[in-house]
């Protein structure tokens, strides 16, 4: 039984700018500063993709969306998360539970977690309550404190 059971993490970073928005795990956030990337930057979403990819050992997000294909340009992550669920489920493997972490100065994720873990439950195809998403503040210490940039680090299980 064991050894049917995969852990996988995943981290990801974007530089913050003014004039883009922000995307949380397939949800917009009303803030003055947005996620920099080739897709729609969300950083979340991205970080899951990479601990789904990694658990199953099929590389990482980068590996099979380039962001140097104009085909992802914009892309919404949502369908970046659904596609890696696929190629999961192509091999076998399902999710059991996703534990993330972002850094965000502000605007504050907390009033938002209950919304982004019904949006990420229904891609994976899980239970709400099998989605922890926990925010914390880098306490206005380097680029994260400072308002630069956003990191999300994701943990997760599956099974076969």
């Amino acid at each position: 039984m064991l050894q049917n059971l995969r852990i996988g993490y995943g981290v990801d970073v974007h530089q913050l700018a003014e004039n883009y928005h922000l995307f949380i795990g397939g949800k917009k956030i009303e803030s003055d500063l947005g996620a920099v990337g080739h897709s729609d930057a969300d950083v979340l979403l991205h970080a899951i993709c990479d601990a789904l990819l990694g658990a199953a050992n099929l590389r990482d997000i980068g590996f099979h969306f380039s962001d140097t294909d104009p085909k992802y340009k914009g892309i919404d992550s949502k369908i970046l998360l659904s596609e890696v669920v696929k190629l999961i489920h192509e091999k076998g493997y399902k999710v059991i539970n996703v534990d993330s972490t972002v850094i965000l100065e502000k605007p504050k994720l907390n009033p938002h977690i209950p919304e982004i873990q019904e949006i990420i439950s229904n891609i994976l195809e899980v239970d709400k309550d099998a989605i922890s998403i926990k925010a914390t503040t880098h306490e206005k210490v380097d680029s994260f404190g400072e308002r630069r940039a956003v990191k999300a680090y994701a943990a997760c299980l599956i099974y076969k």
